[in-house]
């Protein structure tokens, strides 16, 4: 037993290393950091406690940036999940050329992140974009999408739902494909409606496939940087500003290590909370039997 069990620690040791190694480690040393001043050149660095965190509470592009944050999670999270389902149910029913059409849905998330931040920012660069073209058929005037402090945030919210969608629609549709089908002819039998079916029966099959996405899309609408550099850094007057771009700039710009890790405990201490509700409030609707 005790030769059996030494093998099994010995299969695991290469992932713990690893994970310890580059997620559990950095952790700590983020947290113990968040409480220090940064170290420049000679000046080793000073425990100041939570002096760190006294000082974000009254820094307004920390406050501009989470209110930013807020609104792109609001919008892409139930935006990109919602279409996800709806692209899984119209590639799951038989449709002329639906392989195609799958791959066409799929084909965004395929895309690196600095491509697809590259071809949208052709979209909407002014005059000559795509969008003013469209416009300009309907009458409509020139007008700087990633330029304009009212259309800046929605245009990368478009963006990431429009990247997300397909790879979260894989989700649902192995999901769907993986149901009984004597379900619905059972239903039919009983004369129960589409809706009604996809009510009772299909989207509370979907419960662990939803959380799932649920979960994999919050992490996405607080981890997006690649965009945010390419298309408008943050700008214009950090109206783009999220939280990591915020925590990039702070490390990798102004080299301010000290916030940039009380801003990472923050995040992640966020991201805990909202992980925590999610489990929370879904998982006793989440049933995988």
């Amino acid at each position: 037993m005790r030769k059996e069990s030494l093998q099994a620690w010995l299969l695991l040791l290469p992932a713990l290393v690893l994970l310890v190694a580059f997620t559990h480690w950095p952790a700590a040393t983020t947290i113990i950091d968040s409480f220090y001043t940064t170290p420049k050149g000679s000046r080793p660095p000073r425990f100041v406690g939570i002096e760190n965190y006294a000082d974000l509470m009254t820094d307004p592009v920390f406050w501009t940036a989470l209110r930013n944050n807020a609104i792109y999670a609001v919008w892409t999270i139930p935006a990109s999940v919602i279409l996800a389902l709806v692209m899984a149910l119209a590639v799951n029913t038989a449709m002329p050329g639906r392989a195609l059409v799958r791959m066409a849905y799929f084909t965004p998330t395929m895309l690196p992140m600095i491509a697809v931040a590259n071809i949208w920012l052709f979209f909407y660069t002014p005059d000559y974009g795509l969008f003013d073209h469209i416009l300009s058929w309907f009458g409509g005037g020139r007008h700087n999408w990633l330029g304009d402090r009212a259309t800046a945030l929605p245009a990368m919210i478009a963006v990431a739902v429009w990247k997300e969608a397909g790879f979260f629609m894989i989700f649902y549709l192995a999901a769907l494909q993986a149901m009984p089908p004597d379900l619905k002819e059972c239903a039919a039998l009983e004369g129960s409606s589409r809706w009604n079916f996809f009510r009772r029966v299909t989207i509370p099959l979907l419960m662990p496939t939803t959380l799932f996405v649920l979960v994999n899309a919050v992490i996405n609408a607080f981890r997006l940087v690649d965009h945010v550099v390419v298309m408008t850094r943050g700008g214009p007057d950090n109206a783009t500003t999220l939280l990591l771009y915020y925590i990039y700039e702070a490390g990798f710009r102004f080299w301010d290590q000290a916030l940039a890790a009380t801003l990472t405990v923050v995040l992640l201490g966020l991201l805990g909370l909202l992980a925590w509700l999610q489990f929370g409030v879904l998982g006793k609707r989440v049933h995988y039997r």
